[in-house]
């Protein structure tokens, strides 16, 4: 297992490759489709955004609201090919850590390789198991989106699978060719 620390930087996942297992830990924060859209309309302006991309994870998710005791409920990971259109965007304004569920297109997959960032996938319908890693959670914009809104994640061991690494690996694509009869 290989521990990471977000932010992240492009020299530590120079190494990575598609099927590594990654504890992260760290600073992450959510954004789904609408918060996204906005997200980019911002860059777009020249507004201020409402973190740093420079080095930063997210995860598409919208956590359940937080049962008594716990920061969160459950923090199942979204399919990530609705942010597609978002992505190289995002990544060429220093995002170097992408959490999801799916594959990702190819127009993301050059620019994962394009900008040495990375995408990594979550087990999905393991939210609760998840949510157990997140240690802290803050709303900090978009809050009309509820669920949906931008949040700030501690995240402790945070449980990964690099899907698409820097150099360009698919483990969708290999996985499918390994097991592809010949």
């Amino acid at each position: 297992m290989i521990q990471l620390k977000a932010p992240l930087t492009s020299e530590e996942l120079i190494d990575l490759r598609a099927g590594d297992r990654v504890s992260l830990s760290g600073t992450i924060f959510t954004a789904r489709d609408a918060a996204h859209r906005r997200l980019t309309e911002a860059i777009n302006d020249g507004q201020e955004l409402p973190f740093s991309l420079e080095g930063s994870v997210i995860f598409y998710v919208g956590p359940t609201p937080a049962p008594p005791g716990r920061v969160v409920g459950s923090a199942g990971p979204t399919t990530s090919g609705r942010m597609d259109p978002y992505t190289p965007l995002l990544l060429e304004n220093g995002v170097k850590g992408l959490i999801g569920k799916g594959k990702r297109s190819e127009m993301v997959k050059n620019a994962l390789k394009k900008y040495r960032s990375v995408y990594f996938t979550a087990t999905g319908g393991a939210g609760a198991l998840l949510s157990q890693c997140i240690k802290g959670a803050e709303t900090i914009a978009y809050e009309d989106l509820g669920p949906e809104a931008v949040h700030r994640l501690e995240v402790v061991n945070f449980p990964l699978i690099v899907a698409n690494d820097t150099a360009g690996n698919d483990i969708f694509q290999e996985g499918k060719a390994k097991y592809q009869i010949r």
